[in-house]
């Protein structure tokens, strides 16, 4: 089921001073993979994935797997992945997922991790981002997971 409707511009690109997101896609591969893979205790600390069997060590064909999967349902419209990247070295520093929440019809739900380098972004970085999905998507209701 898809979460937006084709009539709505699903956002491509999301610019703040601390981080930009865009969509997370097979380009991000190597990136990502060393992004969380450096950081998978940090990521396990995270709320939404203390409990989660991810990060868990995986080959980068693995990963990029991963990374096609995430692209289909952002194509599709039933699920968006961003990759968070530093605004100054286009260095992949984490990861915002925006799915449909189970319990709202209309919803979604949000997660986000960060490199354990990056710790301090880790709450202004889901705030942001709920705020944007709020104000800005045609969604019912945004849900930090946990809360």
């Amino acid at each position: 089921m898809v979460l937006v409707f084709d009539d709505f511009d699903v956002p491509v690109r999301f610019e703040t001073e601390s981080f930009v997101l865009e969509p997370l896609g097979p380009e991000h591969n190597e990136r990502d993979h060393d992004a969380w893979s450096s950081s998978i205790d940090h990521i396990h600390a995270t709320p939404g994935f203390a409990e989660s069997g991810w990060p868990h060590p995986m080959s980068l064909a693995e990963n990029l797997a991963d990374l096609e999967r995430h692209r289909a349902e952002f194509d599709s419209r039933t699920a968006f992945s961003y990759s968070v990247l530093d605004p100054r070295t286009n260095d992949v520093i984490g990861c915002v997922y925006v799915d449909p929440d189970e319990a709202r019809a209309g919803g979604v739900t949000v997660r986000s991790w960060v490199r354990v380098t990056h710790a301090g972004l880790d709450e202004p970085l889901r705030e942001t981002v709920v705020d944007w999905l709020d104000r800005d998507w045609p969604v019912v209701s945004v849900s930090p997971f946990g809360e």
